[in-house]
């Protein structure tokens, strides 16, 4: 029975460390599936079923867990980076900026609250209180890059994953609990917040409009497409015309005559403009025409197609075919010359069926090309993370450098290279399925790490100590912020309760309090909120912990 005393007892056997691992988080992820009043913890279990398997003895070699803690950690924050960074530097524009305002004013305020704790209570180490306040905002990863900071100060007291797992639970609750809150205290009724969502006007600049309009404009007849262009000052795609019964697509060359009919794509914002320009709008079937013509979106799947700007490709001129909208990410993008393509774009073309099939060549179109991950792109970057990471940035006033950590470097450089990866033709494209496989696996493994590690001091610390404090300060960090900024949002900002509860749920990035907003809600605006400030409250999460203790310690 040695075999099996090693297995379940020996802290140097790999046998016992992954079978340790895989008992935590499986087990974790089945308890985190149950819902309580519609709530569940998610993966957060795991972290209360390492810290379980830890109380009872179970651990492994203490370098081996600090490696998986760490690379568990390195894949879920620069896959997080890879998902926000198209979307990171957009989300400031227009009435983003508010909203991202108010997610700063959040955080801040939780900072606030949490220091404001330890000064006054005195007796509660630096490093509790961040554990504090990572439990009480539910934000992982910034437990993760706090452990790194005291990792740099080779700090041994009791583990900062003791604070996140007593504040963690009513944290979740405490989200919620606002998002209600604000609705009676700011007197919301949510009939009344619908209609003034319905009427807003939403910024659809980059949104493809279709006309179907024939040619009124006497000032035009006669004149090349081309010159039309020059004319009017806006740009817009005439995706095919039909003159005199004959059905073709227009070329820079083709003029336009009074009575001709042509199917348009335009932003939103030109629409009016084009139409009054051109003529009136008009109802026409393009099926029944003479020469067959189709319409297909093609998939870019060819790694060298990615950077290039849509104008540079001449799809008109060599393959007698428009483009007319972009789809990426789900959403349609106008096909402005200069908008960059990148792999997994979804290419509207328009054309005969013979020259169509041609430009599906040059784009790929194979959908087994977005099946294979880019591999490189994750490990290039997690190098470059880790060396971004890795290197001190002194400040004014700190008596040690500062430094990005494991979690900070990564991020950034994956933020970076999401947003700007094509420009050195590095292909950042992978399915949402495996971006997510790749982030749950690395998450899972961090917080099974930080759970059977600090298991061993975690009951001694919640009943004999001050765990029920530390719970009852998580609630505090948690509501106190979220209400302050929650009145601002509504009654200086006048932002939509809608938005409101999206914008709460994402200062805070947890999924359940979306789940809730999207269920209480029946449309879109929590989930824009939410994605609006996410990738901004992510980075502030992961960097201000660190920080706070490299500052302060």
């Amino acid at each position: 029975m040695n075999w099996l005393e090693s297995l379940l007892w020996d802290p140097t056997s790999v046998a016992h460390i992954v079978c340790l691992y895989a008992f935590v988080i499986s087990v974790g992820v089945l308890l985190g599936k149950i819902k309580v009043f519609g709530v569940s913890l998610g993966v957060t279990f795991v972290l209360f079923t390492g810290i379980l398997m830890g109380h009872f003895g179970f651990t492994g070699e203490i370098h081996i867990l600090h490696f998986i803690r760490e690379f568990g950690l390195i894949l879920f924050v620069f896959c997080i980076g890879l998902q926000v960074g198209p979307s990171f530097f957009s989300s400031f524009k227009k009435g983003g900026m508010t909203l991202n305002m108010l997610a700063v004013g959040i955080v801040a305020l939780n900072i606030v609250v949490a220091l404001g704790i330890y000064f006054i209570d005195g007796n509660i180490d630096l490093p509790m209180i961040v554990g504090i306040l990572y439990g009480a905002v539910t934000n992982t990863p910034g437990l993760g890059a706090a452990q790194e900071a005291l990792n740099q100060l080779n700090y041994t007291g009791d583990p900062i994953a003791l604070g996140y797992a007593c504040a963690y639970p009513l944290g979740v609750v405490g989200i919620i609990g606002s998002i209600i809150a604000v609705r009676y205290i700011c007197r919301i009724n949510l009939k009344k917040e619908e209609e003034e969502l319905n009427t807003q006007e939403t910024d659809m600049k980059h949104m493809p409009h279709m006309l179907h309009l024939e040619v009124r404009n006497e000032a035009i007849d006669g004149k090349k497409l081309i010159q039309v262009k020059d004319f009017l000052g806006r740009s817009f795609v005439c995706s095919r015309i039909r003159h005199e019964g004959h059905v073709s697509i227009p070329s820079q060359d083709t003029e336009f005559h009074i009575g001709d009919q042509l199917f348009i794509v335009c932003s939103e914002e030109d629409a009016e403009a084009v139409t009054a320009f051109i003529g009136r709008e008009i109802q026409v079937d393009w099926e029944k025409q003479d020469t067959p013509m189709v319409s297909r979106r093609i998939l870019v799947t060819k790694s060298e197609i990615n950077g290039k700007k849509l104008g540079s490709m001449h799809f008109r001129s060599m393959y007698g075919v428009n483009v007319t909208r972009i789809n990426r990410s789900g959403m349609d993008l106008f096909a402005d010359p200069n908008l960059v393509l990148q792999v997994g774009d979804r290419v509207m073309v328009v054309g005969q069926q013979d020259a169509v099939e041609r430009v599906a060549g040059v784009l790929g179109n194979q959908l087994k090309r977005l099946d294979t991950p880019n591999i490189v792109t994750i490990f290039v970057g997690i190098f470059l993370g880790i060396l971004l990471g890795s290197l001190p940035i002194a400040f004014p006033g700190m008596p040690t450098p500062v430094k990005l950590g494991l979690a900070g470097g990564p991020l950034v450089v994956a933020i970076l290279i999401g947003r700007f990866g094509h420009k050195m033709h590095l292909v950042t494209y992978t399915t949402m399925s495996a971006n997510l496989m790749l982030r749950e696996i690395g998450i899972v493994l961090f917080l099974a790490s930080v759970g059977i590690e600090a298991g061993e001091h975690f009951v001694q610390t919640v009943v004999e100590g001050s765990g029920l404090t530390y719970v009852g300060y998580g609630f505090l960090i948690t509501t106190i912020p979220l209400l302050i900024i929650g009145m601002i949002a509504r009654f200086y900002c006048k932002v939509n309760y809608f938005t409101l509860m999206g914008l709460i749920a994402g200062s805070n990035t947890d999924p359940p309090a979306l789940a809730y907003s999207n269920q209480a809600s029946g449309n879109d605006a929590p989930s824009v909120g939410y994605s609006t400030v996410y990738p901004l409250t992510m980075f502030l999460r992961i960097l201000a912990g660190q920080m706070i203790l490299l500052a302060m310690m």
